[in-house]
């Protein structure tokens, strides 16, 4: 006769706070090549993330080589558009767009594992559950740790300098011409600042493939989801916060467009009407992917509430047929029934009360806050953009007006 292991309560609660603690620990960033990287050339500092440090040396390596040449070579300033100040894109990508990538970090270290931790405290993953959860963050962390996806990215990145420099775009080097000749600043452009921006974002894009990868592989573990929970998603609403972590890299990837669509519109006659069709599916493309890892859940919370309805569905067809013979008909019946006088369940009232707020719950972890955190920072300097061309005294005339 085999003899099956239980685990005493003492040792169900150590593992619950190993689990608990590597949760807490595990991280989208720390750790990853580019994070190692940059730990050894000390930008990372060993008690910390360096994120300000790291901000500022991306940004000033990127962009003040740029300044300083422009200014010796007097090509800061021009009414042609041609000079570096009218080409917006280079200081948005260099002062905005790098900064934003670095601070998400700092976004993603305190979101990523709050979240995890409460899958844990919130009892989604009990003791039973727990060993395949810490799997799941295990090989999180591996994935994040190899060494492949950043073999793809600076191929990339190296595929793209190099065509780019044999084939530039004009108008985005001529700035940088001599007489038609392209001097220092153009080379720095091409093969410092863009491939540093370029290795941000794509490092951001498989951020993001990873998480999804991570929420989807806990998606498959049959959690504990309680589909009366108030906030309808079975109680993974801590989840909402997930789209803050990507909302720097949506708004540094919408800022530089929006940017280098603004030189256009500013010194090539482009109307701004003309781009609508253009902003609106980067901000529908933008908003996608900061939904993806929402969306990781969306067969389960379907699942739970197809399987929650009919079980509600049954059992509060069977306390209203025994309501209704008790009181209705007078049907004599078993005067201690569990069914009829379990606490829990209450009058008529509260058992219709529960099969609503199961019928309530939604098949998706988007809501209205969780749509707005993902299309906003996409959309906000677009909006920008379309209002750079409004009558200013006209339109703050009107809103005036409509205040007053």
């Amino acid at each position: 006769m085999t003899t099956r292991f239980h685990p005493t309560s003492r040792e169900a609660g150590s593992g619950a706070a190993e689990a608990a603690v590597e949760a807490a620990a595990f991280s989208l960033v720390r750790g990853d090549w580019l994070y190692r990287v940059q730990r050894r050339m000390g930008l990372i500092p060993a008690g910390g993330a360096g994120i300000g440090r790291r901000a500022l040396f991306f940004s000033m390596l990127t962009w003040l080589p740029l300044l300083v040449w422009a200014i010796f070579n007097d090509r800061l300033f021009g009414t042609d558009g041609e000079s570096l100040l009218g080409h917006y894109s280079v200081h948005v990508r260099c002062l905005i767009g790098i900064p934003l990538l670095i601070g998400a970090e700092a976004v993603a270290h305190r979101v990523v594992p709050l979240c995890l931790t409460q899958f844990l405290r919130s009892g989604l993953v009990d003791a039973e559950l727990e060993p395949r959860y810490r799997a799941i963050i295990a090989g999180g962390a591996s994935l994040r740790d190899r060494a492949y996806p950043w073999v793809i990215i600076g191929g990339l990145v190296v595929a793209w300098a190099v065509a780019v420099s044999v084939s530039p775009n004009p108008d985005d080097v001529r700035w940088g011409d001599l007489g038609g000749a392209s001097g220092f600043a153009v080379w720095w452009f091409l093969l410092v600042t863009r491939p540093i921006f370029n290795v941000l974002l794509l490092a951001w894009i498989w951020r993001l493939l990873l998480a999804s990868i991570l929420l989807f592989r806990i998606a498959s573990l049959p959690l504990r989801l309680v589909p009366t929970h108030p906030d309808r998603v079975g109680g993974l609403g801590f989840l909402s916060r997930m789209p803050f972590i990507f909302a720097p890299f949506s708004f540094a990837v919408s800022a530089v467009l929006a940017a280098a669509w603004g030189h256009e519109v500013a010194y090539h006659g482009v109307a701004i009407p003309s781009l609508y069709f253009q902003m609106g599916v980067l901000v529908l493309v933008l908003a996608v992917l900061v939904l993806v890892p929402m969306l990781t859940f969306t067969p389960r919370l379907a699942r739970m509430r197809k399987d929650a309805l009919l079980d509600c569905g049954a059992l509060l067809a069977a306390h209203g047929r025994k309501v209704d013979r008790r009181w209705i008909h007078g049907e004599p019946g078993d005067a201690d029934d569990p069914l009829l006088d379990a606490p829990e369940l209450g009058p008529v009232a509260d058992t219709h009360a529960i099969y609503d707020a199961v019928a309530q719950t939604r098949g998706v972890l988007v809501n209205k806050g969780v749509l707005l955190a993902a299309v906003l920072p996409a959309a906000l300097p677009m909006l920008v953009l379309a209002a750079s061309q409004l009558p200013l005294k006209a339109t703050l005339g009107k809103l005036l007006m409509t205040l007053l």
